[in-house]
């Protein structure tokens, strides 16, 4: 028995995570979904977005699948403090085009390695009494940014890949960024069949729109892996097509990358692909990598047909159907 933290969040996040745990459900696999509250609704409900129980949940599960939740103001973030408790120090970002898929780039597969514990994310802030002047503490460790840096590289093997690019702003952030660019290159030694590179965040960001195929696996730090992996979802479709995993050493935490939506809330039109994609890197990380490629074959394969698509894919067709329609591609590839 596969124990799965379930988290459905708020608006779509309930929608997409009733898609992805239909998939996980149509395989030969024994999982045992353990709800948990967190979100808006929680907040109603509860006084808090994200309850004690909750984390003590994902704490206890062999991982934790996470939906969408519409931020509350004033309140602490329920997956930046799930990722803090569960040290999923590691945000997996894949970007890869899709056949069938209208996108910027059709010939992109490179990954994205957030930081996913410190930098600005850390939640240091003060603001003075006449509320003239907030201030926000940057904070970059050695140990975090050699741990990330030695995961980046890690990746790199595994997929095969040729290159890890650092990037950060240490021209202008000496010391933070100085830290993290240091660590980078010491690890670096470690991996001596690996190429290696670094690249300030504006220019990464030009060079994503003019040159995104030069890159294998990118490392950098919470608030530029933020920016830098929304805006590469753009190259190669939107956030409908973007999944991630959070990792650490105990724990994963998976996730689609896309908010809460609560415009289209309730209609049942919000792409599941991201979140079945998320699903396939949760199970990876379980060790179930022959069902892994089946769910990432499956999705690949009803994109290119394209005869299930909803509105933000071109089409008219509710969720639920294009979940469907992938179990029904994973049992043509049994």
């Amino acid at each position: 028995m596969i124990k799965i933290a379930r988290i459905d969040g708020d608006g779509i996040g309930k929608e997409v995570t009733e898609a992805g745990v239909a998939v996980l459900e149509s395989l030969d696999l024994n999982f045992d979904f353990i709800e948990a509250e967190a979100g808006r609704e929680c907040f109603d409900k509860n006084g808090t977005t994200i309850p004690e129980e909750t984390i003590k949940i994902a704490r206890n599960a062999k991982a934790t699948l996470f939906g969408a939740i519409t931020s509350t103001p004033g309140q602490k973030s329920p997956i930046i403090t799930l990722r803090q408790e569960l040290d999923t120090y590691a945000n997996l970002r894949p970007i890869k085009s899709f056949k069938g898929i209208n996108c910027l780039f059709d010939d992109l597969d490179f990954l994205i390695v957030r930081e996913n514990t410190e930098g600005l994310y850390s939640g240091n802030e003060t603001i003075d009494d006449g509320k003239e002047k907030a201030i926000a503490q940057r904070v970059i460790t050695r140990k975090a940014s050699e741990r990330i840096s030695r995961l980046a590289f890690e990746q790199a093997i595994k997929l095969k890949k040729e290159s890890v690019t650092c990037v950060h702003k240490a021209n202008v952030l000496k010391k933070t960024d100085g830290v993290f660019k240091e660590s980078f290159f010491k690890v670096a030694k470690d991996y001596p069949s690996i190429k290696t590179n670094d690249y300030y965040v504006d220019a990464t960001a030009m060079y994503l729109l003019t040159k995104p195929q030069e890159f294998d696996v990118i490392v950098t730090s919470n608030l530029f892996g933020d920016i830098l992996s929304d805006a590469s979802a753009g190259l190669v479709g939107g956030l409908g097509l973007a999944p991630s995993g959070n990792i650490g050493d105990k724990h994963g935490l998976f996730e689609p990358v896309h908010g809460s939506a609560p415009d289209i809330a309730g209609e049942n039109i919000s792409n599941p692909i991201a979140m079945i994609l998320s699903v396939s890197m949760m199970l990876e990380y379980l060790n179930e990598d022959y069902w892994a490629e089946k769910v990432r074959i499956a999705c690949e394969n009803v994109l290119e047909k394209g005869k299930v698509k909803t509105p933000d894919l071109g089409g008219t067709d509710k969720t639920m159907d294009l979940a469907n329609e992938v179990i029904r591609e994973i049992e043509n590839l049994r």
